[in-house]
């Protein structure tokens, strides 16, 4: 905007002498007048044209100057335009108030005085006019700088460094002297490791990250000097305490003697590598643990019925027939565990019925050595008629997590409650299920982990967990259309965690497996481990 281009200025007033006698006292200031009778015209005008001061009645027919100061705020390209209230009638404290809120900038009251119009007028157009002005200026220097910039980068070979920075601006950057001071320090290294900028430049870049080296550093050195560049995964430290690995990129540049070092976190994926080697493993191990299975199962059928015909023979006393039941009842122990174990790894094709209760249970017997162990009290209360219609494997899998999740929170004892009911979630419409509730009087989960306990990689167990465990059995839950969510009670020092998963019901789909399960009774029990 040139000095003497000239400014709008948008008159509103239904009262065609008002604008007018606005128009002459106004028209000492040399500026582009225009008018409008109408809130509907004013802001036709505004739609249309580039408008520094509005001047408008508070009193209007249609459309009250309140209401049109709030519509035009409203605007993008209006809300800092300045508006200039006029009223004829005496005006509250309240709506005073209430033009500020809307807008206004100031207030003039009738009869107006031309020099005090002018003068406010004035002002607002300068300002306007100056404002204009400086981003005009703002604009032609940036243009500048970036030519002074470009002519810099193509002139001098140190700009070849940022040039490669730029290119890499998303990863972490830094640039060292050959005594390790860090004299560059980018966006991305401040998002990664924490420290900023300010913070960073002249420390001593690997032992402020506590870098620990796949190789003797000295290696690293040497091939610096000989070949110019040098790539691997560092394990260094956030300023959080965090330990993260860096796929890290070192340049060595001779002309300047600086080291440009390019790093990108690389531990989510070092993590889901290590827990997909994981869980090949234990997939292999549970083929091979249900190949076992199957092989004993068939000659301990067969060791079965041998003691049952052992126990009933005439040759033994009592004493003998004593001992033949009891270790014929831990034949029947064994079986069953071989029977839970065969029924983890035969997964269905098609999903079935599956009666909660027994799917808790064989749960809770795969934990029972670990339950045994930390001395856990067990509390169960089973509701009949709990059924779901799904995958047995993917269940089992969801609640081994969450009951042993349970357990481990709990080392040193506690009270292990679970319960089955029927319930229903009123989050979306109502919809009828089954809910189950873990609860562990353990540690608890911190405040400050609750936004984060689902994500994957995340873990309070600090390197023993994968992190995967809670996301994965929340990826399950969500498959069928379910909910899981979990909440820590403190009081003092003792802490209650129940984790909650609510589970569709479709009551038609296994009416006969239901009406099964209901022919059972409500079931509690409470079973100590101490």
């Amino acid at each position: 905007m040139t000095p003497d281009e000239k400014i709008n200025i948008l008159m509103v007033d239904d009262q065609p002498a008002k604008l007018l006698s606005y128009e002459v006292i106004l028209s000492e200031l040399g500026e582009n007048l225009i008018k409008a009778a109408t809130a509907t015209e004013a802001l036709r005008v505004l739609l249309k044209t580039e408008v520094a001061v509005v001047l408008m009645d508070v009193s209007m027919p249609d459309v009250d100057g309140f209401e049109l100061a709030e519509v035009i705020r409203q605007h993008p390209r209006f809300q800092r335009t300045a508006i200039i209230f006029i009223s004829g009638v005496h005006l509250t404290d309240q709506d005073v108030i209430r033009g500020y809120r809307s807008g206004a900038v100031d207030y003039i009251s009738v009869p107006v005085i031309p020099e005090v119009l002018r003068a406010k007028i004035g002002v607002f157009v300068d300002l306007y006019r100056k404002t204009r002005q400086l981003e005009s200026l703002n604009r032609h220097l940036e243009s500048r700088v970036a030519e002074r910039t470009e002519e810099l980068r193509k002139s001098e070979a140190q700009f070849r460094v940022r040039a490669e920075l730029l290119e890499l601006a998303s990863e972490a950057i830094m640039v060292r002297d050959s005594d390790d001071h860090v004299v560059f320090w980018n966006a991305g290294a401040e998002n990664l490791y924490g420290w900023r900028r300010e913070e960073a430049i002249g420390q001593r870049i690997h032992q402020m990250l506590r870098t620990v080296f796949p190789v003797p550093r000295e290696e690293i050195v040497a091939t610096l000097n000989t070949d110019e560049w040098w790539q691997g995964n560092l394990t260094q430290q956030t300023r959080d305490g965090r330990e993260i690995v860096v796929a890290c990129r070192k340049t060595m540049n001779r002309e300047t003697n600086l080291v440009l070092e390019v790093g990108r976190d690389i531990t989510a994926q070092i993590r889901a590598e290590q827990a997909l080697l994981e869980s090949e493993k234990l997939a292999a191990m549970g083929r091979v643990a249900g190949i076992i299975a199957h092989e004993i199962n068939n000659p301990l059928a067969a060791i079965t019925n041998l003691f049952y015909l052992l126990r009933g023979h005439s040759s033994l006393d009592d004493d003998a027939r004593q001992i033949a039941s009891m270790a014929e009842q831990q034949l029947e122990r064994v079986s069953h565990i071989t029977r839970q174990t065969l029924s983890f790894y035969r997964e269905s094709k098609q999903p079935i019925a599956i009666p909660v209760r027994d799917l808790i249970d064989d749960v809770l017997a795969l934990q029972e050595s670990m339950l045994r162990g930390s001395g856990i009290h067990v509390k169960k209360d089973y509701s009949p008629g709990c059924v779901v219609r799904g995958f047995p494997a993917e269940l089992r899998q969801v609640f081994l997590n969450l009951i042993g999740n349970a357990v481990q929170a709990m080392p040193e004892g506690g009270t292990l409650r679970v319960n089955v009911k029927e319930g229903t979630d009123w989050t979306r419409e109502p919809l009828r299920g089954t809910t189950v509730s873990i609860l562990d009087t353990g540690a608890g989960i911190q405040p400050g982990d609750e936004e984060k306990i689902f994500q994957p990689f995340f873990s309070t167990k600090s390197t023993k967990g994968t992190g995967l465990g809670l996301w994965i059995s929340k990826g399950i839950v969500q498959k069928y259309d379910g909910r899981i969510s979990f909440r820590s009670h403190r009081r003092g020092e003792s802490c209650v965690t129940c984790f909650r998963v609510f589970l569709p019901g479709t009551p038609a789909a296994h009416a006969s497996a239901a009406s099964a399960a209901d022919k059972e009774p409500a079931h509690s029990e409470v079973r100590s481990y101490a």
